[in-house]
């Protein structure tokens, strides 16, 4: 065999090729571990805004599309534009499904839409001002949102394993929680004792055993696959001209803004994870195809995106790092929005089954958090105090989800969010104490995530 060129000896685990079968194995692992967190948003948006079920279904499949389109775009690049280039995977954000509700409440779908398509065009403009805000996220805020991020979630995967209604009857029934607790069990087993391309398929590999052990269980049911169409793409703006009132245009910008916060702490985590140096213009590359997002989204009836943490989980427990990897999981995603029918049975894997994984993903996203901690002195100065006080505003929304339902719209759209109210204490308190002097000079500002502070393009 030929020795590898010196080109191929230097180039970084992140741009590295795998083999095309490995590359579709690992890519298709990236799309069942978010697919479900993805149709969550349309579904939630669909039956808050009261859409026929077809509405809904079109809904989907638009998502499915955009979240393919933003992630091949995040980690392929677009030139010197778009895409930070880093293994990311992106979907329909859950801060956006409040403010879209009260818009279509107030003002018909119409202006959801076109809401949506200002706030991309927003995004677009201030991605690269919010970049250079990147210093002020040291270890100590985003190992914060991190942390947050994993255990926010840890809900959805619950709920997913045992039941959304816990007075039906079947709630938490014995056999789902055995199945759940069987998928984490073959998950941890293949993690452990297998080596190479099966340890790094873990969790693809017990959702497929997961699955077919659902099946004599009963919780399995593919029945409404077979009348779903193979082919279709979603039709653009299917409820017709945009509108632009001006109080959703200025929430659809609160927002964005919102997201660009949950994607600068995922996107400056996945750069820790991979050694991969992350500049302020990589930073504001990602963040504008966030911005893109919601432009596409406005267009085709979908949702803007952000990088989805699950994914992050994964590509720490897999410890695969090739960005072409999600690429490929962003063309089965294009795929999946073209093709109603590979969709439909992906939708039909058994709650406990995608819930165990989601569980183990999003645990590994809360452990990543306190890894990134570990970066902080906690033994002199306030550091402790601001770990503590973000953590608890951050868990107030989880703990209590209806605590601000008494707030006008746009607070709750900051503080409903465990992500953004940990993000904005952190931030302000991290201003506060190691930013701001008591005398009004600017302290010395500290290091970025990964350590060194992000260096300018």
């Amino acid at each position: 065999m030929a020795a590898p060129s010196a080109a191929a000896r230097e180039r970084h685990p992140v741009d590295e090729v795998p083999p095309l079968g490995r590359t579709l194995v690992l890519g298709l692992q990236h799309v069942l571990v978010m697919y479900t967190g993805s149709l969550a948003v349309p579904l939630l948006f669909g039956a808050a805004a009261d859409l026929p079920q077809d509405t809904i279904a079109l809904l989907i499949a638009a998502d499915l599309l955009i979240a393919g389109v933003i992630t091949v775009v995040q980690s392929v690049g677009a030139g010197r534009l778009l895409g930070v280039r880093l293994p990311v995977v992106a979907g329909a954000g859950f801060a956006a499904i409040t403010p879209m509700i009260l818009i279509a409440q107030q003002y018909g779908m119409p202006a959801v839409y076109g809401s949506m398509l200002a706030g991309g065009v927003f995004g677009l403009l201030v991605a690269a001002p919010f970049a250079r805000l990147a210093r002020y996220f040291p270890p100590l805020v985003g190992g914060c949102v991190i942390t947050v991020i994993g255990l926010s979630l840890m809900g959805v995967g619950t709920q997913l394993v045992a039941g959304e209604d816990a007075t039906a009857p079947g709630y938490a029934a014995p056999e789902r929680l055995l199945l759940a607790a069987g998928v984490i069990v073959v998950i941890i087993a293949l993690t452990r004792l297998c080596k190479g391309f099966l340890g790094q398929i873990a969790v693809l590999l017990g959702l497929v055993a997961g699955t077919v052990a659902a099946v004599p269980l009963g919780l399995a049911d593919f029945s409404g696959v077979g009348g779903t169409a193979w082919a279709g793409v979603p039709e653009p703006f299917h409820f017709g001209a945009p509108e632009f009132p001006v109080a959703g245009v200025a929430a659809m910008c609160v927002v964005m803004l919102v997201i660009f916060t949950e994607s600068t702490a995922s996107m400056l985590a996945v750069a820790e994870m991979t050694d991969r140096p992350l500049s302020t213009g990589d930073l504001a590359r990602g963040l504008a195809a966030d911005g893109l997002s919601g432009v596409l989204a406005a267009g085709m009836n979908s949702f803007p995106d952000t990088l989805f943490a699950e994914n992050l989980g994964l590509v720490e427990m897999s410890r695969v790092r090739s960005r072409w990897i999600t690429a490929v999981a962003g063309v089965i995603l294009i795929a999946l929005g073209c093709l109603p029918r590979l969709g439909a049975v992906v939708a039909a894997l058994p709650d406990p089954v995608v819930g165990a994984a989601a569980l183990v993903m999003f645990a590994m996203v809360a452990a990543v958090g306190l890894r990134i901690l570990q970066r902080v002195d906690f033994r002199d100065g306030p550091d402790l105090l601001i770990v503590a006080v973000s953590l608890a505003a951050g868990m107030v929304p989880v703990s209590a989800p209806h605590i601000y339902d008494g707030l006008p719209a746009g607070v709750r759209i900051v503080f409903g969010s465990a992500i953004t109210c940990t993000a904005l204490t952190a931030f302000v308190l991290n201003l506060l104490f190691h930013h701001i002097s008591p005398r009004g000079r600017s302290a010395p500002h500290r290091r970025g995530i990964s350590g060194k502070i992000l260096p300018e393009e």
